[in-house]
């Protein structure tokens, strides 16, 4: 059990630089509320619609964007299990460490800054790691919601 929710932290630490980005972008991409889009009216309106699917682009983009607010909520829910953890990292060496881990910094490039191997970097985020995967019950539990896949 342990071994999964470490399994789970070093997933979502080496993803959690880009999962940041992405739901800045889409936070800014989700505040236009689709301008200039308008339900079809007038002789339009009554004329059969094809099968399987909406011609309304009004509800086609509340789809859309709901589905794009799904995913910037998974990603929410990843980061603050590393979030809620952060308090559990003491060693100001792993602090630094993890730092430029989740500022999507490589090993190699960590290992020059801090003037250590790169290999040596790779075995403080694993002491990270295991670190932060200690309170295994939260871990377990958030883990599920995390493979809980969405109806969007």
């Amino acid at each position: 059990m342990k071994e999964a929710a470490s399994k789970q932290i070093e997933s979502i630490l080496k993803d959690y630089h880009w999962m940041m980005n992405s739901i800045k972008v889409l936070r800014d991409s989700m505040k236009d509320a689709g301008e200039g889009l308008t339900a079809q009216y007038g002789d339009e309106s009554s004329m059969p619609k094809p099968q399987g699917t909406t011609s309304d682009p009004v509800y086609r983009e509340v789809k859309r964007r709901e589905k794009r607010y799904g995913v910037i909520h998974k990603y929410e829910e990843k980061i603050s299990v590393i979030q809620d953890r952060l308090h559990l990292i003491r060693d100001n060496r792993e602090q630094e460490v993890l730092h430029w881990i989740l500022e999507g910094k490589s090993y190699r490039w960590i290992a020059l800054h801090m003037g250590l191997s790169h290999s040596h970097i790779g075995r403080i985020k694993d002491a990270i790691v295991s670190q932060m995967s200690s309170d295994v019950p939260n871990v377990t539990n958030e883990t599920k919601l995390l493979n809980h896949k969405s109806a969007c």
